[in-house]
C-alpha cells in the first residue's frame, strides 16, 4: 500500500534548541516520540539560511542559483517542478496548509489545494539591492525589536496563523479519513500534506502557557556570545542593527525565553497532527517529516536571527519516522534539497520530467542504513551579501565558507563544534575547498544575475504600484453552501458523513 506523507516544516528552529536533539531545558516531547520511533537525521542543513529561498530550494530540490529564487522576494517560477508535481503525476492528493513563502503569481506550485492563505506578501517588495548591499530597507529588514521587545502576550498574528494553519491540517486528515480510502476526493489516492507553520520564528512573543513553561532561571544565555568578526558576520549584523543596539542581558534572556516557549508551541502542534493521524487509523501508513526552513542564532556569536552559515542559522532538525523508518540516528552531512528524491523513494516514484536533481534521497538511509548523501551545500544570494554568494560545503567533519572579497573560513566541527577557531587559509584542506568553489562557482557571473534579477523587479514593483493595485496573495476558496447542513442536503447523512470513527448504530435515512 503506497504511504501518506505529512511534512510538517517549523520556521526559523534551530536543532540545537529543541528537547530532541539534546538541548537540557527545551521541552519538545512530540518530536521526541518521533524520533524515538524514527530517523533523526543529525547533520542535515538548509540550502539558504533565509526563508523563500530555502523553501524554493526545499521544493524543488534544486540550490538556488538554479533555481533564481534568491532571496524573499524573488519570483518562484511556475516552471519549476517541485514534489508536489511530482507525487500528484504519481497518483497522490497533494495539499498545503500553512506558510510556503511563494513569490509571484503561483501560489500553488503543484499542490491540489491550498487550506490557507501566506502569512507574508507575494509581491517583489522585499527586493534587496546588492549594487548598495549595505543599505537598509528600513520596512522589512530586520531589526533588534524582537530581542528587546519579547515576553508573553494572548496573540500575535503568528499565533493566529499557526492556530489557523494547524486546525485546518487537522480537519482535512480527518476527512481523508472519512473518505474510506484516504484520499479526501474518494478515488482511492493517498495524501502526501506539507503544513507549514511560522513559530519559533521572532518575535519573540509566546502565550502565556508556553511561556510560563521556562522560568528566568531556567533559560540558559548563549553559550559562546563572543562576537564573531568576519566581515559577513558584521555585514549581518550590521543589517540587523546590533552594531548599534545593544541588548542587555535581560533582553537576550527573554528573546531566549520567547524562543523556547515558542518552540514548544510548535511541537504542541506537532503533537495534535501526530496525534490526529492516531485517531484518523492513519499512522501505519504514513511518513511523518519534521523539519524547518532554516535556524536562529539567538545571541550566539552577538548574531540574532539568520543569513549566517554557522550552525546554529544553518542547520535544521530532521526528523522521519512512519513504515519502514529504523530507529536511530544519521551523521552524515545532507540538506533540505535531499527531502525532494526521498519523497519520490517513499512513493516508488519516478520524476515526471527526469530532471537532474541536486539532492540525492535519505530513504535508503532512513530505512536500511544504507549510506547515501554525505554531504549539504548553500548558496546565500540575499541582503547582507556583499554583492557575491556565500558559498558553504559541507563535507566529512568540515565547514567551508566562501564569498568573494571575504577571507574564507574552515571550520573543523569534529574538534571544533562551535566553530571559533578558522583554519583558513593555510590549511590543505581549505585549498582543496577553495579549488571546488572556484570550478563549481563563478561568482562574476551569479553576481550578474542576482543584480539583473533584482532590477527586473524593482522596475515591476514600481510600476504595480502605480494605479489599482492587482494582489498576488493567496485566497483560499470556500464555498459555505456545502459545509455543515443546508437546506439541500439530509442532516443525518451530514451527521454521519462528518462522524469520526463511524457510529455503527446510527441509522440513516435514504
Amino acid at each position: 500500500m503506497t504511504p501518506n506523507i505529512l511534512l510538517i516544516m517549523a520556521d526559523q528552529l534551530a536543532p540545537q534548541f529543541t528537547g530532541t536533539y539534546g538541548h537540557p531545558v527545551v521541552q519538545t516531547p512530540h518530536m521526541d516520540a518521533l524520533a524515538a520511533r524514527g530517523t533523526r537525521f543529525d547533520a542535515a542543513y538548509c540550502n539558504s539560511p533565509l526563508c523563500a529561498p530555502s523553501r524554493a530550494a526545499f521544493l524543488t530540490g534544486r540550490l538556488p542559483t538554479a533555481t533564481g529564487a534568491y532571496d524573499n522576494a524573488a519570483d518562484f517560477a511556475s516552471s519549476l517542478p517541485t514534489f508536489a508535481h511530482a507525487l500528484r503525476a504519481a497518483g497522490y492528493a497533494t495539499c498545503l496548509s500553512g506558510k510556503m513563502h511563494f513569490v509571484g503569481p503561483d501560489q500553488l506550485h503543484g499542490f491540489e489545494e491550498r487550506l490557507t492563505t501566506d502569512v507574508y506578501p507575494a509581491d517583489f517588495a522585499w527586493t534587496p539591492d546588492w549594487r548598495d548591499p549595505l543599505t537598509r530597507i528600513d520596512k522589512w529588514y530586520h531589526n533588534m525589536d524582537s530581542v528587546t521587545q519579547a515576553g508573553p502576550a494572548a496573540t500575535t498574528f503568528q499565533i493566529e496563523f499557526d492556530d489557523e494553519t494547524t486546525f485546518l491540517a487537522r480537519r482535512r486528515i480527518l476527512e481523508y479519513a472519512m473518505s474510506g480510502d484516504g484520499s479526501e476526493f474518494g478515488d482511492g489516492r493517498p495524501f502526501a500534506m506539507v503544513v507549514g507553520l511560522m513559530h519559533p520564528h521572532d518575535p519573540y512573543v509566546a502565550r502565556p502557557e508556553f511561556w510560563d513553561l521556562y522560568p528566568d532561571a531556567n533559560v540558559d544565555m548563549p553559550k559562546n556570545p563572543r562576537r564573531a568578526d568576519d566581515p559577513h558576520s558584521t555585514r549581518v549584523r550590521q543589517g540587523n542593527e546590533g552594531d548599534r543596539i545593544a541588548a542587555s542581558e535581560a533582553d537576550i534572556l527573554s528573546a531566549r525565553r520567547g524562543y523556547y516557549a515558542n518552540t514548544s508551541y510548535f511541537d504542541h502542534n506537532v503533537g495534535i497532527l501526530i496525534r490526529t493521524l492516531e485517531e484518523a487509523g492513519l499512522t501505519d501508513n504514513t511518513v511523518v517529516i519534521v523539519t524547518s526552513d532554516h535556524g536562529d542564532m539567538l545571541g550566539e556569536r552577538d548574531l540574532w536571527y539568520k543569513m549566517s552559515w554557522f550552525d546554529h542559522s544553518s542547520r535544521v532538525p530532521l526528523v522521519m519516522a512512519g513504515p519502514g523508518v529504523r530507529p536511530g540516528t544519521w551523521d552524515a552531512p545532507c540538506s533540505l534539497i535531499d527531502l525532494f528524491p526521498t519523497m519520490l523513494d517513499i512513493a516508488d516514484a519516478e520524476h515526471p520530467c527526469h530532471i537532474p536533481l541536486d539532492g540525492r534521497s535519505l530513504w535508503p538511509s532512513a530505512t536500511e542504513r544504507a549510506p547515501g548523501q554525505t554531504e549539504a551545500i548553500g548558496e546565500y544570494c540575499a541582503e547582507c551579501a556583499p554583492g557575491a554568494p556565500v558559498i558553504m560545503l559541507r563535507r566529512d567533519r568540515w565547514k567551508y565558507i566562501h564569498a568573494a572579497g571575504d577571507p574564507p573560513q574552515l571550520y573543523d566541527l569534529a574538534a571544533d563544534p562551535d566553530e571559533l577557531t578558522n583554519l583558513a587559509p593555510d590549511h590543505p584542506v581549505a585549498h582543496d575547498f577553495a579549488v571546488e568553489v572556484a570550478a563549481r562557482w563563478n561568482d562574476a557571473t551569479v553576481s550578474a544575475q542576482v543584480i539583473a534579477s533584482q532590477d527586473r523587479r524593482r522596475v515591476i514593483t514600481g510600476a504595480l504600484g502605480q494605479g489599482a493595485p492587482t494582489h498576488w496573495d493567496y485566497t483560499p476558496p470556500r464555498d459555505a453552501s456545502q459545509e455543515y447542513v443546508r437546506n439541500h442536503m439530509d442532516w443525518t447523512v451530514a451527521a454521519a458523513k462528518n462522524r469520526w470513527p463511524p457510529n455503527p448504530h446510527l441509522k440513516v435515512r435514504s
